[in-house]
């Protein structure tokens, strides 16, 4: 499967995401980079998860509809022509890391998925529901992780 490649000009793969994207901090969304999205994609969808957190993977933000021509988002938006669906915070959009004071760095995959025909997930998907929706569909994916402690 082809893979895209997804950075962010915040943070490097498997390093630290600064206090201004946590959820105690201003609780902004990172701005992101991609490439290499297949021609025959009809739409991108984004999911952040956590899969560190103590009552299993949590959700940090879903996107879904986002425009296969697009290359990014910018700190803060929501990616071009994207739905922001419902995170594990009960909240429309991104929310950002929130870990339990004292545990271990928890670790923020960043998901970019390329899919031939557009997925219908509920409102609030859980981390497991949106990689089943996915799987049949994908075309090409990529992974940016993202690391944060509190």
């Amino acid at each position: 499967m082809a893979g895209i490649e997804l950075s962010s000009s915040a943070f490097n793969d498997h390093s630290l995401i600064a206090r201004r994207y946590a959820y105690e901090g201003e609780n902004v969304s990172p701005p992101l980079a991609w490439s290499g999205v297949p021609d025959d994609a009809t739409e991108l969808i984004l999911l952040c998860e956590d899969p560190d957190a103590p009552s299993g993977t949590f959700v940090h933000w879903v996107v879904v509809a986002i425009d296969p021509r697009s290359d990014g988002v910018a700190e803060g938006r929501c990616p071009p022509g994207g739905t922001e669906l419902v995170n594990g915070y009960g909240e429309q959009g991104w929310g950002g890391p929130h870990p339990p004071p004292g545990d271990g760095a928890h670790h923020y995959f960043f998901r970019l998925y390329a899919v031939r025909q557009p997925c219908v997930l509920p409102d609030a998907p859980g981390a497991d529901q949106v990689h089943r929706a996915v799987d049949a569909r994908q075309l090409a994916s990529g992974t940016l992780v993202g690391l944060y402690q509190r």
